[in-house]
This record gives structure tokens, C-alpha cells and sequence, in this order.
């Protein structure tokens, strides 16, 4: 039979102190660097996802406008004594805006005229009064030109000469 073991006997008091501090200082040792890489790779990953989105907010196509210039517009004004003579260009959405403005362009023509010859000379005199009838040019044609026709779509309208004598 096999003889019974003798029992060891360990000196608990010195290998338990020494080894506790050393394992505390691995603790902390591999908690620290758990804490570094962890926020390092999240550092990352968020630095190369906003890079990326701002890449594809850069590459987005760039709108080119479409400008329409009218023939000149020459109207007398309300007061009997003076006339307006004035250069338009609208900017539209894209060319088949264009080519609808200028199959209906008697129409446009007629609108604007109509619009043109109800002011006052002091009704246009300062820059807001003639951004308010630029406003009211855009209006006017972006109404449908017919009765169940759908609304053109001018972006704006530009001045380009406006002469008042």
C-alpha cells in the first residue's frame, strides 16, 4: 500500500503578503492597459467614422444653375409720366423648366407686364421694394399655365438692368 502523504507545511504569512501586493500591481497593470486599448480602438473607430462621412459629405454633386434671361421689359408706370425698363433672369430648377417657360413665354410676357405696369415709381425705389417685386415676378410665373397644369419652379429671379425715367 501506499504510504500516507506527509503534510506540508507552508509559511503562509510570507508567501501571502508578497504575492497579494504583486497581484494587486498586475491588476492595475493589466486593468490600465485594458482601459488604454479599449479607448484607443474607440478613439479610433470614431475618428476614421466621422473622417468618413465628411468624405461623403464632400463628394456630393454640385448643383449647377440654370438661368433663363427674358427680353426686356418696358412698361409705363402708374404715375402717367415715367416707365420702367428692366432685364430678367430667372433661375430655375433645371432644363425642363426652362423649355416649359419658354413654350408659354406670351403668357409669362403677359403676366409680367401686367405686373410691371400696376406699380408706382415709389413703389420701386429702394432695394427691398425690389426684392418684394422680385418676389411677385416668381409668383406670377410660377402659376400653372393651364387650368389643370401643375406650378413651374423658378428658384429665383435676378435683375439685371432696371432703369426708371
Amino acid at each position: 500500500m501506499a504510504k500516507p502523504a506527509e503534510p506540508v507545511v507552508v509559511d503562509e504569512a510570507a508567501e501571502v503578503a508578497p504575492a497579494g501586493k504583486s497581484k494587486k500591481k498586475l491588476f492595475v497593470i493589466l486593468g490600465a492597459l485594458g482601459i488604454l486599448l479599449g479607448g484607443g480602438g474607440a478613439a479610433a473607430w470614431y475618428f476614421t467614422q466621422g473622417s468618413e462621412s465628411h468624405k461623403e459629405a464632400e463628394v456630393e454633386p454640385v448643383v449647377v444653375p440654370v438661368f433663363l434671361p427674358l427680353e426686356t421689359f418696358t412698361v409705363n408706370l402708374q404715375d402717367g409720366e415715367q416707365y420702367l425698363q428692366t432685364d430678367i433672369t430667372l433661375q430655375v430648377a433645371d432644363q425642363a423648366q426652362v423649355d416649359a417657360i419658354k413654350l408659354h413665354m406670351p403668357r409669362v410676357r403677359s403676366r409680367l407686364l401686367t405686373l410691371l405696369s400696376s406699380k408706382h415709381a415709389e413703389e420701386l425705389a429702394t432695394a427691398a421694394d425690389k426684392k418684394k417685386l422680385a418676389q411677385e415676378i416668381q409668383a406670377q410665373i410660377n402659376l400653372p399655365f393651364g387650368a389643370k397644369g401643375k406650378p413651374q419652379q423658378v428658384d429665383d429671379v435676378l435683375f439685371t438692368t432696371f432703369v426708371i425715367q
